[in-house]
């Protein structure tokens, strides 16, 4: 075992802390190798009960005086953002490291969380004028929720964390956070550069391990639940917040159709298409997971697509050329692994790629299957990593029933040169949001979330802000 980076302190109350003593260990997931070492807050149900009430106790208490000062907290995000900015390589190198994306990509998260921080310091929550007649006015007004519970996954660790807490923040709320246990190291850096912009007990950063949740979202004292993660444990924490009636932003799986229309460019879309399937080795919420071609240009973008698989380079974010990473656990790669063996046990056929790479760490290089029907579990479930069904169709009608026929419905896209035809298209898919052209990407000020069980509420821009507040109305008599 070799370890790069002395352990991470937590924030807790206030306090950065190395806990009791147990540690998480944190892999590298090119080499398989353990690069670091996070304190372990809730090693048991116990403990996290023990450790969780000392957090939401401290956020409870710290809450009324962040809210009543706007202005404060408008600098500490300012400053936040600029803290951020400024340490991007380090913040970069870290979320590559834990995560396996690329250097760039990396950096790109750090980057991104420090313009949602940006954007989150400068919205705007003044009270708004719904009536002014003779005789009376109406303002509706902002509050926030109290103190919020933030869960965050282990793909895009860095920006979900800071965006979570940003914008509850920026509400007047106070935020117990906890990492994926998968991939905390960024976020506990994060942490030690920012633990003195904030006022004690604002924000606690927990680290550790999966009895930590429950003990978090099942507290009485926490008013609202922002979870980014599976369908399942949407549920359960649904389930779990009936009794106090907690709010709830679950943005959960997507298994994001893309449509290519007759009238694509196959040697133009294809490289477009490979990159959205595949960024991230696939391990994007928003990745194309399943793509719909017509029949006319569907070997042409199958060739391309697997042109683009066959250049891919494996290799590391510290690998010098390498173009394409590993997938973040031992647990996803046997997944991939399960669901392209059944396509292929079901008739399907590997084009390119179909096998973990022979080489350290969690590798599997982007896989190309056609020849599948919808009910093929690569298909119909959402596979997380770099395998994509390539599936043809003969009329758009039967394209778009498809396409809509799950029960997740995150995001989507439709890809043809006839701009309004393929408009008309992508307003008929199921879906929170859809692009014509390109698929993937979360900017601050654009609202994202998904339709029927991918989710409820949004994250980013102005909905996202208000989830984080409830309204109160205030009607005023006058002459």
């Amino acid at each position: 075992m070799t370890t790069t980076f002395e352990p991470r302190p937590a924030l807790l109350a206030g306090r950065l802390t190395a806990g009791e003593g147990v540690l998480l260990d944190v892999e590298d997931p090119a080499t398989g190798e353990i690069f670091a070492q996070v304190p372990d807050l809730g090693p048991d149900a116990e403990t996290a009960a023990s450790t969780v009430s000392t957090a939401v106790a401290a956020a409870l208490a710290a809450q009324p005086a962040w809210a009543a000062d706007e202005q404060a907290r408008i600098a500490a995000l300012g400053e936040i953002a600029r803290i951020i900015a400024e340490h991007a390589d380090e913040l970069g190198e870290l979320v590559s490291r834990e995560t396996g994306k690329s250097l760039f990509g990396g950096r790109m998260e750090a980057v991104k969380a420090a313009e949602h921080v940006a954007w989150a310091a400068g919205a705007d929550l003044s009270p708004e004028l719904l009536v002014d007649e003779p005789g009376r006015t109406v303002h509706l007004e902002h509050l926030p929720h109290g103190v919020v519970a933030a869960i965050v996954p282990w793909n895009a660790p860095l920006i979900m964390a800071v965006h979570k807490t940003a914008t509850a923040l920026r509400c007047g709320n106070t935020v117990v956070l906890k990492p994926s246990p998968v991939t905390p190291v960024a976020t506990l850096r994060f942490v030690e550069l920012i633990a003195d912009v904030l006022p004690a007990g604002v924000l606690s950063v927990l680290s550790g391990g999966d009895a930590l949740g429950p003990a978090l979202t099942g507290h009485r004292d926490v008013a609202m639940i922002s979870f980014t993660g599976s369908v399942p444990t949407g549920r359960a924490i649904m389930a779990g917040a009936a009794p106090t009636l907690k709010r709830l932003v679950l943005e959960l799986g997507g298994n994001d159709a893309a449509i290519v229309l007759e009238d694509a460019d196959p040697a133009l879309v294809a490289p477009l298409l490979f990159r959205s399937a595949f960024i991230n080795s696939g391990q994007v919420c928003q990745a194309i997971k399943r793509l719909y071609v017509h029949r006319s240009v569907y070997d042409a973008v199958v060739d391309g697509l697997v042109a683009c698989a066959e250049a891919a380079r494996l290799g590391g974010p510290l690998e010098e050329g390498s173009t394409f990473g590993p997938l973040t656990t031992a647990a996803q790669l046997a997944v991939v692994e399960e669901l392209v063996s059944d396509a292929s046990a079901r008739g399907g056929v590997v084009r390119t790629g179909g096998g973990p790479a022979d080489r350290p760490g969690h590798f599997y290089p982007p896989t190309i299957v056609t020849g599948l029907d919808d009910d093929a579990p690569l298909v119909a479930t959402e596979q997380f990593g770099p395998a994509l069904p390539v599936l043809v169709f003969d009329d758009v009608e039967d394209a778009v029933s498809r396409a809509n026929a799950l029960e997740l419905g995150l995001s989507a896209s439709v890809w043809g040169s006839d701009l309004d035809r393929a408009s008309q298209v992508a307003t008929r898919l199921q879906a929170g949001s859809v692009w014509i052209n390109r698929h993937a990407g979360v900017e601050a000020e654009i609202p994202f979330g998904g339709l029927k069980q991918s989710g409820i509420g949004r994250e980013s821009g102005r909905e996202g802000l208000l989830s984080f507040t409830e309204t109160r109305t205030i009607e005023r008599p006058r002459a």
